[in-house]
């Protein structure tokens, strides 16, 4: 009698624990992980931080540049990114605090929701701690509140360049965030702190316009000829953005590296030394197991589209994608879902938002655009909780209840001995498939 054939499991992230993927070994293809996760850093995240403002790539130093100022605004991510603030924020407060003598209350905190909706009260103590909370001011933007915004210019796209009137009236304007690949700006950080971070909404709109996330550059780890990165650039500039402060982070949003200085010096900096360890190279797979890296990426359908251009990237046309999203949160918006209701598939969604002008773009049109890119090649199966399953459907996905459950959706259609590519972490990796070149 031969030997039984080995199997292999491997964690996928779920919410806040994880689904394990249970296949004979022969059928894995490949196991995709960024090598960020295999870093031992030399320092705890907060002395890695230190460092960074101690050493700042292309600017002077925070201490120096607040020295004088009066009106000092930190802009920080919202509920739906995980930075560790607890960890990064006190430190820049104090080199900031240590250039400016300000006291406890004199500095700003901008909390950047671009176009998603406030942050509670709630939110804002886990992020941030009670006590960082006392000492500064903070103000939530909102992109709708028209008369907040202050002109600024006008984009490199032709859109009005509008911003919080807070960043606008700053004295010295500094961000904190975290560098991840990003499926249409390349990479998080650097300037898209302030567009789409503390843009109006039509601001946001125009960047984010069919357009622009159509275009063959706007894609998961290009900087360079990005039409959204070229307006995000002009944002910083014209924000008069003066130092950041982006950290890379491990799948446990554990800080193991920082950078900070000058907006596109020290952010670029920041997005070589992840691209060297985030970048991953594989043939095509039928079936492609991904995530969108558990909470709180996975909060909701809306951000799960990000996990699945990770597989897309990885799977052959016609291929299957299983996609697991806790998605705790619903849908992630209303207006996203409704460009799918009464569609005849993918391909109508596409004609329709493509056929909109820059300043007809309507919000969220743009995760719509791409999920039904990736639907137009792909089936995708969306592991999920079963409160999901009608907006799923409405979304064009195939919802399953468990990822065993998934996996004979996709043997259903790919056969049960179709190879298997796994992405643990859909959006931590920058896909380049097998003999392709920069």
């Amino acid at each position: 009698m031969g030997s039984a054939r080995p199997f292999v499991s491997i964690p996928i992230p779920y919410g806040s624990s994880s689904l394990e993927l249970v296949l004979p070994e022969e059928r894995i293809a490949g196991v995709l992980r960024s090598r960020v996760n295999d870093l031992l850093p030399e320092a705890a995240g907060d002395e890695l931080v230190r460092r960074a403002l101690g050493a700042p790539v292309g600017a002077p130093r925070g201490a120096e540049l607040a020295r004088g100022k009066k009106r000092i605004v930190v802009i920080t991510s919202d509920h739906t990114r995980p930075l560790p603030s607890r960890v990064t924020l006190p430190p820049l407060l104090e080199e900031l605090r240590r250039g400016s003598g300000c006291g406890d209350g004199e500095i700003t905190l901008l909390i950047a929701t671009g176009t998603h909706r406030p942050m509670t009260r709630e939110e804002q103590v886990a992020r941030f701690g009670e006590e960082t909370l006392r000492r500064v001011r903070v103000v939530v933007h909102e992109a709708t509140a028209e008369e907040e915004m202050a002109s600024i210019g006008r984009l490199p796209s032709g859109g009005p360049c509008e911003i919080n009137r807070i960043a606008a009236e700053a004295d010295l304007l500094v961000a904190e965030g975290f560098i991840e690949p990003h499926f249409f700006a390349g990479f998080s950080g650097g300037c898209k702190s302030v567009l789409p971070g503390i843009a109006s909404r039509s601001c946001v709109l125009g960047n984010h316009c069919a357009e622009f996330i159509g275009h063959p550059k706007a894609r998961t780890g290009i900087l360079e000829g990005n039409p959204l990165q070229t307006d995000m650039l002009f944002a910083g500039e014209a924000a008069r953005l003066a130092f950041v402060l982006n950290v890379v982070l491990d799948r446990d949003h554990h800080v193991v590296a920082a950078f900070a200085g000058h907006r596109v010096k020290a952010h670029r900096a920041g997005c070589a030394f992840l691209r060297d360890l985030a970048g991953v190279t594989a043939a095509p797979a039928p079936v492609v197991v991904t995530s969108n890296g558990g909470y709180p990426l996975d909060q909701n359908i809306y951000q799960a589209v990000k996990g699945m251009t990770g597989g897309e990237a990885a799977c052959i046309p016609g291929g299957v994608i299983v996609l697991c999203a806790e998605c705790r949160d619903g849908n992630g918006g209303e207006r996203f879902v409704e460009e799918f209701r009464n569609a005849s598939g993918p391909e109508e969604v596409l004609a329709r938002i493509g056929a909109r002008k820059r300043n007809e773009t309507l919000p969220d049109q743009w995760e719509a655009q791409v999920l039904a890119r990736v639907l137009s090649r792909h089936t995708v199966v969306l592991v999920t909780e079963e409160k999901n399953f009608a907006d799923a459907r409405t979304l064009g996905l195939i919802p399953a209840a468990t990822l065993e459950e998934a996996m004979v959706l996709a043997e259903a259609r790919m056969g049960v001995a179709a190879p298997v590519l796994v992405l643990p972490d859909g959006v931590a990796v920058i896909v380049e498939p097998a003999g392709t070149t920069e």
